[in-house]
């Protein structure tokens, strides 16, 4: 099987997971799109009430904010992939708990960053940055404001896997607080440099 038929079939199980209580109240999963041969892989919170309608990631309002940051810095969206530690939509948009946390990383993100092998992870959230980080080796609870972790490029290995993990603030914090833009866009500049110096410019 190739690459691409791999990571299609991670998606077939997720559309048809049942493994925590997520499951009872989606309309559709959300595996996640976009290249699997990409040096950048996305990874949000969970999905919201549009990406629940559609089955795709970040399609909503906050999908409007992080398509412009990557228009901004000339990442084309079909150029990366984009996922979300969680896969269905938590009810009225609350936090994912840890055992959904646990159960959905472990049976489906793992894997697929195994398969696509990113050069760059952009955690985009606490929790994605807490998931991330811990499994890294980075001592973080999801307590931890993503402010303190933001800004810095960490450069370590996941499941054995040599990456750079960027923290960002999720795009919809954008929406509730406009301030962050100014934040967002720096830590966009910080992954375009990045992507220079690995030959991606």
């Amino acid at each position: 099987m190739s690459k691409a038929e791999l990571i299609e079939e991670i998606a077939k199980e997720v559309r048809v997971c049942v493994n925590c209580s997520l499951w009872k109240r989606r309309r559709k999963a959300v595996p996640g799109e976009g290249d699997t041969d990409a040096s950048v892989m996305l990874v949000g919170e969970a999905p919201g009430y549009w990406e629940d309608a559609k089955g795709l990631p970040f399609v909503g309002a906050a999908g409007k904010v992080l398509d412009a940051l990557l228009e901004k810095i000339n990442l084309p969206r079909e150029n990366v992939f984009i996922t979300n530690v969680v896969k269905c939509r938590p009810p009225e948009n609350r936090a994912p708990k840890p055992d959904e946390i646990e159960s959905c990383t472990s049976l489906f993100l793992d894997r697929q960053i195994s398969l696509i092998q990113p050069r760059i992870v952009v955690t985009l959230g606490r929790h994605s940055t807490a998931y991330i980080l811990s499994r890294a080796g980075f001592v973080t609870e999801t307590t931890e404001g993503i402010t303190q972790l933001r800004g810095r490029v960490y450069q370590t290995r996941f499941l054995d896997l040599p990456v750079l993990v960027i923290p960002m603030f999720h795009p919809a914090a954008v929406l509730h607080n406009p301030r962050y833009r100014e934040a967002l866009e720096s830590d966009f500049e910080l992954l375009q440099n990045e992507l220079k110096k690995l030959g991606h410019a």
